[in-house]
């Protein structure tokens, strides 16, 4: 997505300051170079830096001190991954080449139904390395990702769809969602726990782990996780590999692995040894090598952790409309021709509803994973790693703690901090306001009287806020859905104006539901 990094003009070097040359000096990308490729990433997602410039000038940079003084590196979630690609072929002498235009088929090509098609490959053999990264930045947008995967001749992709396994993916490995993100993994546990960093309209830089906030692709959009192409230096230009000669290309992903199947995205069916899996699962236990085992309560410390990183970062978007006084605004006559996907600069940086679908998807796919471990855990399934005495109370006591250690502060129309706990937030999961024109009381879901008695919102905005409670419940992303709606129409509840209920994320209740049987209320374990 782009908005103010499109807006901004990209300067790397500060005044005054020497050139800084890009030459080629190697012909191709070898294993090695991948590997290190990847340690630079794993090093750049655990320093933890904030902002895209942070990373570049942070001790986990190993080639920081060879940049040019007051060096700065603006990027959004597209430009992202090339960009740390393209920094680290310039400081390694290595060729690179990218995808600089992309054909569609008219309308927005970032969220278009069609595959767009790349028309036209730079090949970057020498320069000035600053330059060439602007160059990189102005080049690229959400749009480039959005190609088929099994796309044959022609100007290819940079990317190829790879086989799920281990040492494939691997920190490095980009996923596209096709609504409109792009993420970089940086590491990956044993157990097959994948990590990713993705940055922003504002430069921020934000890290979770992988799941099913990124949604499946058909083949055709090329969503879903991406490898950067075999590049070699030849006669002068970069040639990238074909799939054909790519050993570990794969549309696997997308088709599914079970024989006699024929999917494509939402309805391909994975297996691993004799067991089917949903596919998130599947990705897990592929990449681990089959190591992969459940212990519940590990689980929920461990997507306790994310999910409330998630809610943290989510804090950056709400309080920079805040911070610009977009909350003081008056409240436009209708949305945008599409909430998740616009052009209209002031909604597409300070609203987050594309944000906020992907944290309540996130919440929703761990409760049904949490049920469902629940449910191999009383039916003894061997996936399930528990030698405690009492389940309940150990995932009680390990919510408790987590709980404990998550909060989100933010400080109310009065002026005045108020904090919630990860309970607060998952409970105001769906009063959560991603509209930035709303008091910041909305914006965090307050519900009862003394929470907005502080709100400074008229009867206007209040009634919009009522209104698009039916799009707060709804956790998939449209893109492609005409969504300029004014308050009327979304109070008479018109096509594609979001659900009248929410999906179930209360995990806490789950927890203390078992030995009931509430949690396991038409549960199947996935395959079974």
């Amino acid at each position: 997505m782009r908005a103010l990094a499109v807006a901004m003009l990209l300067v790397l070097c500060g005044a005054g300051a020497e050139a800084q040359p890009w030459h080629v000096t190697k012909h191709e990308w070898t294993e090695a170079d991948e590997k290190g490729f990847g340690e630079f990433l794993r090093a750049i997602g655990r320093s933890n830096c904030v902002k895209t410039t942070d990373c570049i000038r942070s001790t986990a940079n190993p080639y920081r001190k060879s940049d040019p003084p007051g060096i700065e590196f603006i990027a959004d979630c597209a430009d992202f991954p090339y960009m740390l690609r393209a920094y680290y072929a310039w400081k390694n002498g290595l060729p690179f080449a990218y995808v600089d235009g992309v054909s569609g088929h008219g309308g927005d090509i970032r969220f278009d139904k069609n595959s767009n098609r790349p028309v036209s490959r730079r090949t970057i053999l020498d320069g000035n390395g600053p330059t060439i990264l602007d160059q990189v930045h102005n080049g690229v947008s959400s749009a480039t990702y959005r190609t088929d995967a099994g796309q044959e001749g022609g100007v290819l992709s940079d990317f190829y769809s790879p086989k799920i396994q281990p040492g494939t993916i691997r920190p490095g490995t980009v996923i596209y969602d096709v609504n409109g993100h792009v993420a970089i993994i940086y590491d990956i546990d044993e157990d097959g726990r994948i990590y990713y960093m993705d940055a922003h309209p504002d430069h921020t830089v934000t890290r979770s782990a992988y799941g099913a906030q990124f949604g499946q692709s058909p083949a055709r959009l090329g969503g879903g996780l991406k490898n950067w192409r075999p590049e070699k230096l030849v006669g002068g230009r970069v040639m990238v590999a074909s799939n054909a000669e790519i050993p570990d290309f794969s549309l696997e992903q997308y088709t599914g692995n079970v024989p006699g199947t024929n999917g494509d995205g939402e309805d391909a069916r994975f297996r691993y040894g004799d067991v089917e899996l949903g596919f998130y699962e599947y990705v897990r236990v592929a990449v681990s090598g089959g190591k992969t085992s459940y212990n519940p309560v590990y689980e929920l410390r461990s997507t306790m952790r994310t999910l409330c990183n998630d809610l943290k970062d989510r804090a950056l978007f709400v309080n920079l409309a805040i911070k610009d006084g977009i909350d003081r605004k008056p409240q436009p006559s209708h949305l945008p021709n599409n909430i998740y996907g616009t052009d209209e600069l002031e909604w597409e940086t300070y609203s987050t509803p594309s944000r906020d679908a992907r944290i309540k998807t996130a919440f929703a796919s761990f409760y049904a994973d949490l049920q469902r471990m629940l449910f191999f855990w009383k039916a003894r399934d061997l996936r399930i790693v528990y030698d405690g005495l009492d389940l309940k109370a150990d995932l009680q006591r390990m919510y408790d703690e987590e709980n404990a250690a998550c909060h989100v502060s933010y400080t109310n129309s009065a002026g005045r901090e108020v904090t919630l706990n990860f309970t607060d937030m998952m409970h105001r999961l769906f009063t959560m306001d991603f509209d930035p024109y709303h008091c910041i009381e909305r914006r965090w879901g307050a519900t009862t009287s003394e929470d907005l008695s502080t709100c400074h919102d008229d009867s206007n905005k209040r009634r919009w806020y009522d209104a698009e409670r039916r799009l707060r419940n709804q956790i998939d992303r449209t893109y492609d859905a005409w969504m300029g709606f004014s308050v009327t129409q979304l109070e008479q509840a018109v096509t594609d104006s979001g659900q009248n209920e929410p999906p179930s994320t209360d995990i806490r209740a789950m927890i203390d539901n078992i030995g009931n049987r509430t949690p396991f209320a038409g549960m199947r374990p996935v395959g079974n």
